[in-house]
């Protein structure tokens, strides 16, 4: 299924093409923590930038940032030319142009699969129940549970209930989908089945910032890789740079521990 043209691929590594996501010195306080030092990086429209970095170097509060899950102390975040707002309707909106998909689903556990996909469109994008119903069953189809449609989530694998939570997201017909984490959650053999359809998504075009331990996406699917450490963005390469030949200390010992495995 196409994505629509606000999704076609525009590649750049340093995400200048076309710039759908522009963070511009952001930092961010949880009490005396500096979790978000400085952070300045912009993703272009149909570009896939996975975050990467050990425990606690931000990557998580920088994507749940971008849609205001997490407010900023000082800097800003635009998202396709329009400075995030703070709250209201206006948040709102814009939001609904930000998918989510977290690390732990986060499904609504007395509704089926379909009207977990189809909640949002109806009542935000206000499409018909048909519509959206339609829709819906087209995206349960491209994720591969399509045939668990009148199901709860409750009777679906770890695996099948991350990919309802990706078809929901693509319901809003976003312009961006942040990943959280999204196979951490996951038995080992349910990961894969969600990484192919995340691979689908970026070989489609969509944009996405992914913060995942997944290395093999990472080299597959990513256009730019961003390395964290303690707050602030350590580097920022292409997959065949990064791991190949990572300039800063801190990346090298990084790698050298999760590659030696």
């Amino acid at each position: 299924m196409p994505m629509d043209a606000h999704t076609a691929p525009v590649r750049g590594t340093a995400g200048q093409a076309d710039p759908l996501v522009v963070i511009d010195h952001v930092d961010k306080h949880f009490g005396e923590l500096h979790v978000l030092k400085d952070i300045d990086t912009t993703v272009a429209r149909g570009e896939v930038v996975v975050v990467i970095g050990p425990s606690g170097s931000g990557k998580s509060t920088l994507c749940r940032a971008i849609n205001r899950l997490e407010t900023i102390d000082s800097g800003t975040i635009t998202i396709d030319g329009t400075p995030l707002p703070s709250e209201g309707r206006e948040l709102a909106t814009l939001r609904a142009d930000v998918g989510m998909v977290f690390q732990a689903f986060n499904l609504f556990a007395h509704k089926t699969v379909l009207e977990n996909v189809t909640l949002a469109p109806m009542r935000v994008r206000k499409l018909s129940r048909k519509e959206a119903e339609k829709r819906g069953m087209q995206l349960l189809e491209r994720v591969g549970v399509a045939d668990q449609a009148s199901k709860l989530p409750a009777q679906l694998s770890g695996g099948q209930q991350q990919r309802v939570a990706i078809a929901r997201s693509l319901a809003m017909n976003p312009k961006v989908i942040l990943l959280d984490e999204p196979t951490s959650a996951l038995d080992p053999e349910m990961i894969n089945e969600v990484l192919d359809v995340m691979v689908g998504l970026a070989k489609d075009g969509m944009t996405m910032v992914v913060v995942t331990h997944e290395m093999g996406f990472a080299r597959k699917a990513a256009d730019r890789v961003i390395f964290m450490a303690d707050g602030r963005i350590e580097e920022e390469a292409t997959p065949e740079q990064f791991f190949s030949n990572p300039r800063s200390p801190r990346a090298k010992d990084f790698l050298s521990k999760i590659l030696a495995h």
